[in-house]
């Protein structure tokens, strides 16, 4: 028999329903429906208009999910190349024209995404959800995740939230952002990070 391949659903919005396919298990957790569920409640209207960046990307589901939801546009960053594929298959099952995608190095990609739109009258939400848990050399990428963070000198940022392992403590300030709150789900938590 063959594999089938893992896929997720847009749970809400002008897409709702439609389904998504995912990278292999082993490359990206796909963001639990749960944790994607409370997302999104708590940004709610927020979403409406906004342009939203999603840092390691993956298959793309939560910035789709935001733009199902009304977000303006979407850019997504993501290294693997595998990953890469499915994130350009989804977007153009999704909206095309609303969303932008980059393969290449998330810590390179998403400050210059940032960066390029500091003077857009719109306001940006960013997600960060670094992998974790599944191989070497990983250790590093919370630190350079809040480095990311603290870097960044847009005035339009709505807010910031980092997906991330439950165990972590995360910083109380980040630049110029302060934690908001912590939600938990499990091993997954997001954070919301915004201006002091």
């Amino acid at each position: 028999m063959k594999n089938s391949k893992p896929t997720t659903k847009i749970i809400a919005g002008k897409y709702k329903g439609k389904v998504l396919e995912l990278p292999s298990l082993d490359v990206t957790r796909s963001s639990k429906a749960r944790l994607k569920e409370s997302l999104f409640n708590v940004l709610q209207f927020d979403i409406i208009d906004k342009i939203f960046i999603e840092a390691f990307a993956g298959s793309g589901s939560i910035g789709l999910e935001a733009i199902s939801r009304g977000a303006k546009r979407a850019y997504f960053v993501e290294l693997d190349r595998n990953s890469y594929k499915i994130l350009t298959k989804n977007c153009k099952t999704i909206e095309p024209d609303s969303c932008q995608t980059m393969m290449g190095d998330t810590f390179v990609q998403t400050p210059a995404t940032i960066s390029s739109l500091k003077n857009s009258n719109d306001e940006l939400i960013i997600y960060i959800d670094p992998p974790f848990d599944y191989r070497e050399g990983m250790e590093e990428i919370y630190n350079k995740s809040f480095q990311m963070i603290e870097n960044i000198e847009n005035e339009n940022i709505f807010i910031v939230i980092v997906e991330h392992v439950s165990t972590l403590d995360m910083p109380e300030v980040l630049g110029k952002f302060v934690l908001n709150k912590t939600k938990k789900f499990g091993k997954s938590s997001l954070s919301y990070y915004t201006y002091k």
